[in-house]
């Protein structure tokens, strides 16, 4: 498992982010814009809120205030710096998405998380 997860980084960090130029695309909200754009570039890794490469390190609630120092303060903002970046197996998207898009997939991974993904 740990293999094909160190595949699935590999080929990622490769080819890189997978998203489409936010004007070329139309969303009703920005969490449609958020679940596209983790669908495209966190999915592989983070699945339904878990995670491939370190099981500790999931998205849900517990996890993301045992290891986002500031979540309990301002989990968006916490996700967002997560995000930029990046950590040890997870890549920085700084420069690879919008400001935009890393504020609209933060949304979407804080609303999942108190939602219990």
């Amino acid at each position: 498992m740990a293999r094909i997860a160190g595949l699935i980084l590999l080929l990622l960090t490769l080819i890189g982010p997978m998203t489409t130029p936010e004007s070329a695309l139309a969303f009703d909200s920005p969490l449609e814009q958020g679940e596209q754009i983790f669908s495209q570039n966190c999915a592989a890794c983070h699945m339904g809120g878990g995670n491939v490469i370190r099981a500790s390190r999931t998205l849900n609630i517990r996890d993301l205030n045992a290891h986002l120092t500031e979540y309990p303060q301002d989990p968006l903002e916490a996700i967002e710096h997560q995000i930029e970046a990046g950590k040890n197996a997870m890549p920085s998207y700084a420069g690879k998405l919008s400001e935009s898009e890393i504020v609209a997939v933060a949304t979407y991974v804080e609303q999942q998380a108190e939602m219990g993904w």
